[in-house]
């Protein structure tokens, strides 16, 4: 099998694998003891957690270990909105955000009764001037993904950290596809609140981070005083050491990483000439992420051609009970009656990756679609 759906998660490495087992067998103490086993184990958290705070430029006060992206992303808009609606109840988001924040977004619509502008792509593109049209004196959160999951689009972070300077609304970014793979100060970029999850990274899956600054928020999680009282939960300490290790792992080749997936990428779409097809995306985006699409091929049967064929890609949109649902993403950049959403696929990549496999994923596609 050749795996190439690096978007959904990512493999272990060795090294962060030697990471979990050394904790596994050596390091088992609870960090919240105060005998030589916790010791020890609360000195890790407090070098794993300088290793985050390290790549994001900031302090390691400033960093919250949680179970990963999902339960960021609800911590950080629940929380805040449920603690400050006195403040305001208007929220901003865009249409093509994970479902972690869309759902969340919903959750405070039908419950709380709060209002959310939900963004909507320009030519397939998130803007700030569209966020800065939308803003309100009552609005008091903005989310916004950094690099979209499905199409590797890069949105205008730094635009609207800029917008937001001025504004009583706090600013979230889900990183969780751009963590790791690119350099992010969050500080300089105007972010209040930041999410990652380690899975993405070649870090374990069930563990991640929410960076935040001093900002009042509702804790989702009530129990022991763990996490300077923010999220209770004895710390997922293996978790925790195999994100820390990926996280070294991934910024210590960021550059070179970012050279190799290019190339992949375009070898990809090289070896792929004298087909029709066509790529999801704007001229703003991350190498890791191709989505695309070929006319008159059903992207449902295409997949299991592929993975009946060796090779692991998604549609980037959910599965359920055996059924492909239309992407949300593709259909907010193009609309709900495109034949993008029933044609197009996703392929995606990590540094595990070679050259040879995405040639031999091009070859495979140009038998398939060729017939």
């Amino acid at each position: 099998m050749i795996y190439l759906d690096n978007a959904a998660t990512t493999p272990l490495t060795p090294s962060v694998i030697n990471s979990i087992a050394e904790v596994m067998t050596e390091d088992f103490g609870n960090p919240s003891s105060i005998h030589a086993f916790g010791r020890k184990a609360n000195h890790r958290l407090r070098q794993n957690r300088q290793i985050i705070a390290d790549y994001l430029s900031t302090n390691p006060r400033q960093i919250i270990f949680t179970s990963g992206g999902t339960e960021s992303n609800n911590t950080a808009i629940k929380g805040y909105a449920l603690a400050n609606q006195a403040k305001g109840k208007h929220l901003i988001t865009t249409e093509i955000e994970h479902h972690s924040v869309l759902h969340t977004m919903q959750y405070l619509e039908e419950r709380f009764g709060f209002e959310v502008t939900y963004l909507k792509p320009e030519n397939g593109r998130i803007t700030a001037d569209s966020l800065k049209k939308a803003l309100r004196d009552d609005t008091i959160l903005v989310s916004m993904m950094f690099a979209n999951n499905e199409t590797g689009d890069l949105l205008p972070i730094a635009e609207v950290g800029q917008i937001l300077k001025d504004h009583q609304a706090v600013f979230h970014v889900d990183a969780v596809q751009a963590f790791g793979k690119v350099s992010i100060n969050p500080e300089e970029l105007g972010i209040d609140f930041l999410s990652a999850s380690a899975h993405k990274f070649h870090g374990p899956k069930g563990v991640g981070i929410l960076y935040t600054t001093p900002l009042h928020f509702d804790n989702l999680l009530h129990g022991g005083e763990q996490e300077e009282k923010r999220r209770a939960s004895t710390e997922n300490m293996i978790g925790i050491a195999g994100m820390a290790q990926a996280l070294s792992d991934s910024q210590a080749h960021q550059a070179d990483n970012w050279k190799h997936i290019s190339q992949l990428k375009e070898t990809f779409l090289s070896e792929l000439e004298g087909l029709d097809f066509y790529v999801n995306a704007t001229d703003k985006v991350m190498p890791y992420v191709v989505n695309i699409g070929f006319p008159g091929q059903n992207n449902g049967l295409l997949l299991t051609q592929l993975d009946l064929s060796g090779f692991a890609i998604s549609t980037g949109s959910a599965c359920t009970a055996g059924t492909v649902d239309p992407s949300h993403v593709l259909m907010s950049m193009y609309g709900k009656d495109s034949a993008r959403l029933q044609e197009s696929i996703r392929v995606s990549f990590s540094d595990v990756n070679t050259i040879e496999e995405v040639t031999q994923l091009a070859q495979k596609l140009k038998e398939i679609v060729g017939k």
